[in-house]
């Protein structure tokens, strides 16, 4: 039987009415109360819109109170939510439109002009709030198996495709995060990760599943976090690489140390560099490394923080209830060995929306293969080492880009490290690095550097300097725009 429960909104509104549910850093404060009326009336003027149960409406907006209160209208309503990303281009935009089968594009206004040709009906959000009112019939519960938001993959190879997320596994992946970080009457939970994406999305439910405060930036900025860090009382912070690095600089620069209160400082997107997180646990950052993907519903594996110290640079151990394997060409990988990491739980998708070939070949027996490489250590805690498709065969030998990145961003004179393959007719593979500097160093140095920490099929052979390195909108490296740098002969 399909399990359902009250609508997460609407249930904190009921207990906790007078709870704060958003803040920004203008100083904007809403209720949970006040949060559900305000979705409510959102809900009436889609409804005056012909937005029904079963509609299918895309959302193109940068983070906002106005996003969060969109998100969750829709699903009062029963409506598919179909997320698309602010960086794109209206041709992906199109393509992504077509292939959910959207009947509406809400943009915020200054995605319009671009949003125009998309071929889909198409408002403002801020047109929106003129719209008239309409009675509608409320879903006071949720189905945890219906679906109810779509987001593409990034799509670096071949069409992106669109990963469906059911009510079940927003509310498995919030559950599975409270039980390994805990939850507090005093938390707040800053994520700057766009709304557009799974790392991002999943804080709006958890805030109204857990009655928990969210901090509503428009996006990154250094400044932003560290003043409501210090000065508004977040506890937690989602970040990926990047952002960590910037926030340790300004950290430094202004000479200021986070309170005792702040707990939690969130990693994911990928392998960190060992240096990184060695700095932060100087300073008594408490960051905590985390895996997760899209189709995961973001974090699915979390280091617990009674082992942040004694598994310094492991991403830990599956949450409640997921499960974690480790796999090779033979069978199941030995303790140390690299291998594909699989996962399996009720956070994960249960497949990509009209693709029912990448559905089966995304799984094995239940298993969701993430393509990603990584191993267990004799406690089964997981180390991340890179994406699969990311990985460099260099006569024979493996190398994870994430690793050699890290050694090259520990230099002082490095601000920003990618590394790629480059198809060479002995080795067959090898590595080369696209590099941003914060001051002058030259490559002779660098190989110096790098010859005392890395074996020497492991050293970059050719270098790259850039301005900066392509990143998506959650500060993401994007490879494969150097890797066609590479091949078109501009790099």
């Amino acid at each position: 039987m399909t399990e359902i429960i009250p609508h997460w909104l609407q249930k904190q509104a009921d207990l906790s009415p007078g709870r704060l549910a958003l803040e920004t850093p203008e100083g904007t404060k809403i209720t949970f109360g006040d949060l559900h009326k305000a979705v409510d009336i959102q809900a009436r003027k889609l409804a005056s819109l012909g937005v029904l149960q079963g509609s299918r409406v895309a959302v193109l907006s940068h983070n906002s109170v106005e996003m969060v209160v969109l998100v969750h209208a829709l699903s009062y309503i029963g409506a598919t939510l179909i997320l698309l990303n602010t960086r794109l281009t209206a041709s992906e935009w199109s393509f992504q439109l077509q292939d959910s089968e959207a009947d509406l594009l809400l943009t915020a206004a200054r995605f319009e002009k671009q949003a125009k040709d998309t071929g889909v009906a198409l408002l403002t959000i801020e047109m929106l709030h003129e719209q008239p009112e309409k009675e509608y019939t409320c879903c006071t519960e949720l189905r945890l198996d219906d679906v109810f938001n779509i987001i593409y993959t990034s799509g670096t190879t071949g069409n992106p495709k669109g990963v469906e997320h059911t009510f079940g596994n927003h509310w498995w992946s919030a559950i599975g995060s409270a039980l390994n970080l805990g939850l507090s009457h005093e938390d707040k939970w800053l994520s700057p990760l766009p709304m557009f994406h799974v790392g991002g999305l999943s804080t709006i439910f958890k805030s109204a599943i857990y009655g928990m405060p969210l901090y509503v930036t428009e996006s990154f900025d250094e400044k932003i976090v560290q003043t409501a860090i210090i000065d508004r009382g977040v506890t937690i912070v989602s970040v990926v690489t990047v952002m960590l690095q910037r926030l340790l600089r300004l950290q430094e620069e202004d000479g200021v140390t986070y309170p005792e209160k702040f707990r939690c400082m969130l990693l994911g997107g990928g392998p960190a560099p060992l240096h990184l997180l060695e700095e932060s646990k100087a300073r008594a950052i408490p960051v905590f490394q985390s895996y997760g993907m899209t189709e995961t519903s973001s974090q699915i594996v979390t280091l617990s923080p009674e082992d942040s110290i004694r598994k310094l640079g492991s991403a830990g151990k599956a949450l409640v209830p997921a499960q974690l394997r480790i796999m090779t060409g033979t069978g199941f990988a030995k303790p140390e060995e690299p291998g594909e990491i699989q996962v399996k739980g009720p956070m994960i998708t249960k497949g990509y929306y009209r693709n029912p070939n990448a559905t089966e070949g995304a799984f094995r027996e239940g298993w969701l293969a993430t393509g990603d490489v990584g191993y267990t250590d004799k406690d089964g805690y997981l180390y991340v080492l890179d994406r699969r498709k990311d990985l460099i065969i260099s006569g024979g030998e493996n190398i994870y880009p994430a690793e050699v990145e890290g050694i090259l961003t520990s230099q002082p004179s490095i601000k920003d490290a990618a590394v790629i393959g480059k198809t060479d007719t002995k080795w067959g593979s090898v590595p080369v690095a696209f590099l941003v500097k914060s001051a002058d160093v030259s490559v002779e140095e660098l190989q110096t550097y790098c010859q005392e920490r890395l074996a020497r099929y492991k050293i970059p052979k050719y270098w790259h300097w850039v301005d900066e390195l392509p990143r998506n909108a959650s500060n993401k490296l994007m490879r494969y725009k150097l890797q066609q740098l590479l091949d078109e002969g501009s790099a």
